[in-house]
């Protein structure tokens, strides 16, 4: 190995005493029961292969156990030795104590070493890089500012290495010794206190850097600093209570810059694979200014090299013979011997540019793209619909890319918000913190970005920074620009036709003019985007009452008086051309816009030229529970009782409910009598056009639709299969209908004789068509068919529904079975002679 790479402890046996070591390997007690096993016995049971062994071989066998065992333990029971001419020094806190802290409280995943050591690195040539515009001989021999990360898997060790600005014995002893100090800290206060303070630091270093005690049991730093000409080397135990801190015994390998080597605990050798070591720092370090590189190691073959010596001698052989050597057996030249050899290349992990720190006047379409897709990690397919580079100051200050997919994320597609991770990614100074923040509401969770803030408290506890007040407000204040992002997207003008159709020709060769009629319709991009993002839009509504306007101004539905399939009208743009005596925003939930068009419903509607708006959405009845209103307009629920129309003389239409009132009163007492808890009640309707009857509901009531996605919910508990069958509607009767005129002169005056069955059962037929009118199921399936039956019957003049007696046909001879058919006698392929044909053209 070489000796700049070498980890910094002392290989001369010192006699220094201070602490002691022992790690116990289970390799090594393996190899000491080996040693056991091969001398003796355990009672009368023996191994099953020394029965087949000599003597010699069972020496051989018991000699190599011993001496291996031997080997082992000593290495085991080595008594640690720190650096050679190091000092010891005390902690200023009880590290132990605070290492409980770390593992247990601070750090919730071990890989966050990684990150605090690539953050450290970058705030050290940070410094460096600040300090050099003014001082260019600062970097002296040393220009490149860069990390290096490096992997032993014989040593188990891990080594990052960067040429930062360093650390003198004095900043080891300082910044390392105490829990939470922090060099950084005190060069920003070095510069606040001059004139040119543009330059900011990560944060703590003294909290972050013990996250390698998670990992590691012993932690070496060498460290070189342009005001000191020695390389010291700082050490530690895990839990120890003190520290070393003297001349590195390797002289001055660094030139300038930190050298932190972590001796990995036997429960953390994964960290020693290149990949896990690649990932992680892809993760954690994709954006840092700096290169950082990994070291990896590869094993490959190569011919083995020949002393000049024996070339030389084999040339006067081949000199002295007189043999002569044909071109073939020169040919037939004897293949090299091979040999392994190890070899060592830096590959540069974090080549992504943070495009998010430059000017977003000198960044191309081209370029967001390509970094929307590095940030969407395959997770939507696609290119960005849009996004939005801003950099939000004031008390809060962070730089942001916020990006809006053209496609409906895996997960949304299938309607589980619990597998949505997600969109944004937290940094400060481009290291990442976390990608696991919700800095956007569940409904927003399909925008993607990065967010670099300056202002986090990084201190302590990163874990946790979600419950810190800055990141409220970061969120906020994402938020708000997602939903202006939103808000562009939807005021954009209409696309010009960048490309134009090709011209069809007829039979002649002339072209065919297309009528305007048979063009495509040009449909905004907003519209393509809402028909696949509209739900998340209107959940947002329900979510976040603060943005609810907001919110309420980016929906689109569907009308009565919009018929194509990209054909959309906003909330504004409907109470904008709302009738000059319409109060309220009408809306009709339900299934499928064939079935609302179709519905009895929107007779009266339709007679007066008024519009609704069709909800088939199943989220669309918790936004109207939830909203009730736009800009002061309440939405009102045609299929529930209220609805009233103020387009006639309000005095003509009461005296007209109190006559048809009066006149079917016998039939509206009687029909609730019959029918009983299946309706709340029977009245007259002022609304119905051509429908006779319909079944609606009550205005805090459940409807018909919100009653069939109840029942479909598949995890509903508590509630038996059939016992929600149907809430009990209302019985709107249509005074003017011929059916309802009918079944009031068939009832008894009296009121107490009892009506044929005939009448009963055109009541309930009555009750059962409404029922399917109002988008109810029917309440008993049984009685209906019953009561169709008898319809049937004498409808069809029917006597008796006894069955026919089964007939008894006689037998029939057997029928001679059918000739096969035969191909008749044709050409066979076998026949063609292709030679014969003449197939020149």
């Amino acid at each position: 190995t070489d000796r700049s790479t070498s980890p910094p402890y002392a290989t001369a046996q010192a006699t220094i005493t201070t602490s002691t070591m022992v790690r116990y390997s289970a390799a090594a007690f393996l190899a000491a029961i080996c040693m056991l096993s091969s001398n003796s016995s355990f009672g009368n049971v023996g191994l099953a292969r020394a029965a087949d062994m000599t003597e010699a071989e069972k020496a051989a066998e018991t000699a190599a156990a011993n001496a291996a065992a031997e080997e082992m333990i000593e290495a085991i029971s080595t008594p640690y030795s720190p650096p050679e001419g190091s000092s010891a020094f005390e902690y200023e806190a009880e590290v132990h104590k605070m290492l409980d802290i770390v593992i247990n409280s601070l750090y919730t995943n071990k890989d966050i070493f990684l990150r605090e050591l690539i953050s450290n690195a970058s705030d050290a040539l940070d410094k460096i890089r600040f300090l050099s515009v003014t001082k260019p001989e600062l970097l002296g021999d040393t220009p490149n500012l860069e990390v290096k990360i490096e992997y032993d898997p014989d040593a188990k060790t891990i080594t990052i290495r960067d040429t930062g600005l360093g650390m003198t014995k004095n900043d080891l002893i300082e910044n390392l010794g105490t829990v939470a100090r922090s060099g950084t800290t005190n060069f920003m206060k070095a510069l606040k206190e001059s004139e040119t303070n543009d330059i900011s630091q990560i944060g703590m270093f003294g909290v972050g850097f013990y996250s390698t005690f998670l990992i590691a049991d012993r932690v070496s730093v060498a460290s070189k600093h342009n005001d000191d000409e020695t390389q010291h080397v700082w050490e530690s135990l895990n839990g120890e209570s003190s520290f070393h801190v003297g001349p590195d015994p390797r002289g001055n390998t660094l030139g300038r810059g930190t050298e932190i080597t972590l001796h990995l605990k036997e429960d953390a050798e994964e960290y020693l694979s290149p990949y896990k070591l690649k990932e992680m720092i892809g993760h954690y370090s994709e954006f840092v200014t700096h290169p950082v590189s990994l070291r990896q190691i590869k094993t490959i073959q190569v011919p083995k090299e020949t002393d000049e010596f024996d070339e030389e001698e084999e040339e006067k052989k081949e000199d002295g013979d007189d043999i002569e050597v044909s071109e073939e057996d020169e040919q037939e030249e004897k293949e090299p011997e091979m040999e392994e050899v190890t070899t060592y290349e830096y590959e540069q992990i974090n080549t992504d540019p943070a495009i998010w720190a430059r000017d977003k006047d000198g960044i191309t379409d081209e370029e967001y793209q390509e970094f929307w897709k590095v940030v969407s990690k395959g997770d939507s397919a696609g290119d960005a619909e849009d996004w939005t580079h801003f950099n939000a100051e004031g008390n809060i200050n962070f730089k942001s890319i916020l990006y809006v997919p053209s496609e409906v994320p895996f997960a949304l597609q299938q309607g589980n918000m619990e597998m949505m991770k997600p969109g944004l990614r937290l940094y400060v100074r481009k290291v990442l913190i976390s990608d696991e923040f919700d800095l956007m509401p569940r409904y927003l969770n399909f925008i993607k970005g990065v967010v670099d803030s300056d202002d986090l408290p990084l201190n302590v506890n990163r874990e946790t920074l979600q419950e810190s007040k800055i990141v409220k407000i970061i969120k906020k204040k994402l938020v708000r620009k997602a939903l202006d992002l939103i808000r562009k997207m939807s005021q954009q003008e209409m696309p010009d036709d960048d490309e134009t159709d090709e011209a069809e020709v007829d039979a002649d060769g002339n072209v065919i003019v297309k009528d305007d009629a048979d063009k495509k319709p040009k449909v905004h991009p907003y519209i393509t985007w809402y028909k696949k993002f509209g739900l998340s839009l209107k959940m947002g509504c329900i979510d976040d009452s603060a943005n609810k306007d907001k919110l309420q101004k980016l929906l689109r539905f569907k009308s009565s008086k919009v018929d194509g399939e990209d054909e959309f009208i906003s909330l504004q743009e409907y109470v904008d051309r709302m009738k000059d005596w319409q109060k309220e925003i009408y809306v009709f939930p339900g299934e499928s816009i064939k079935q609302l068009k179709e519905s009895s419903f929107m007779d009266a509607f339709n007679d007066r030229d008024v519009e609704v708006l069709y909800l088939t959405d199943s989220i669309d009845e918790y936004f109207i529970g939830n909203v009730r209103e736009f800009n002061g307009v309440k939405f009102r629920d045609i299929t529930k009782e209220g609805v009233k129309f103020s387009d006639e003389d309000e005095d003509l239409a009461k005296r007209r409910n109190k006559v048809y009132t009066e006149k079917f009163s016998p039939l509206t007492k009687y029909l609730k009598k019959l029918y009983g808890s299946d309706v709340s009640r029977v009245a007259i309707s002022k609304r119905l056009g051509r429908a006779p009857a319909i079944v609606s509901s009550s205005e805090w009531g459940q409807s018909a639709n919100m009653d069939r996605i109840m029942r479909a919910q598949a995890f509903a508990h508590g509630v038996a299969p059939g016992e929600n069958m149907m809430p009990t509607g209302i019985l709107e009767l249509n005074p003017r209908h011929p059916f309802v005129i009918k079944l009031l002169e068939s009832i008894p005056d009296d009121g107490e004789t009892d009506p044929p069955q005939s009448v009963k059962d055109n009541a309930w037929i009555l009750l059962d068509t409404a029922t399917m009118s109002g988008g109810f199921p029917i309440r008993d399936p049984k009685k209906f068919a019953a009561r169709m039956t008898r319809v049937l019957k004498s409808g069809l003049d029917v006597e008796s529904l006894t069955l026919a007696d089964e007939i008894d046909p006689p037998a029939e001879e057997d029928l001679p079975d059918e000739p096969e058919f035969e191909m008749p006698d044709g050409l066979n392929m076998e026949d063609l002679n292709l030679d014969d044909l003449d197939i020149n053209m």
